[in-house]
């Protein structure tokens, strides 16, 4: 684990000159069209979850779950990919309309209760349509614990911090590339990144639930 900690710091703080690497960096986000997030050679928005798992060269694993107090979502989660040596845990979720996921949770062939609410294993027919439906959001969860230098290096002065009151994790969120990057302290962070045009849906909630943060953050040369 120290290895593969001093690894990623390597990469993360060299300049960013590589050609053939450039397109699965987690700071490497472009914007192919107005409104669209593309990372790790995925579109959001405009790719299925099909065409992310063959991106990944993964299969993942697919389940719709009932929050106790949200909407229901399908998530679709990885248990590792690899991208220039950097190990992480993936997870993704589709567009569906509701009535059609009241419909999978329907004829769901079984259901398992967690803490956060109930997680239904679809039917293949359904598990097939997921597949075909576009991704919305994509969260990516690194092996490895990063300082905020390396993140404010790689991804710049977020346009706010905002301090999570229950949890105290600091989002630094980038409304410009539909990014929130979660720091947790000693936690490994969370980066989640959605089109721009859905980006107050992550931020409504943490301005709901915590509090801005004020100060600069330097990036490190």
């Amino acid at each position: 684990m120290a290895l593969v900690a001093a690894s990623l710091l390597f990469i993360l703080m060299l300049p960013d000159e590589s050609s053939d690497t450039r397109d699965t960096l987690p700071w490497n986000i472009s914007h192919p069209a107005p409104d669209t997030t593309r990372i790790f050679g995925v579109t959001i928005g405009q790719y299925t979850l099909g065409d992310a798992e063959i991106a990944f060269r993964e299969q993942a694993e697919i389940s719709l779950f009932k929050p106790a107090d949200a909407r229901m979502a399908i998530e679709a989660f990885i248990e590792e990919v690899n991208f220039n040596g950097l190990k992480a845990k993936m997870v993704m979720t589709v567009a569906l309309p509701p009535e059609e996921l009241q419909g999978m949770f329907d004829r769901g062939l079984r259901m398992n209760s967690t803490p956060g609410g109930k997680r239904i294993t679809l039917t293949p027919d359904d598990l097939a349509r997921v597949r075909k439906a576009p991704v919305t959001s994509l969260t990516y969860m690194p092996a490895v614990r990063l300082e905020e230098a390396v993140i404010a290096k790689r991804f710049g002065a977020p346009a706010q911090r905002v301090r999570e009151s229950r949890s105290g994790a600091v989002h630094w969120l980038y409304p410009q590339h539909g990014l929130d990057v979660a720091l947790g302290g000693r936690e490994k962070p969370v980066m989640q990144y959605v089109s721009p045009k859905d980006f107050e849906l992550l931020r409504a909630p943490l301005m709901a639930n915590g509090e801005v943060l004020t100060g600069m953050v330097e990036s490190h040369p």
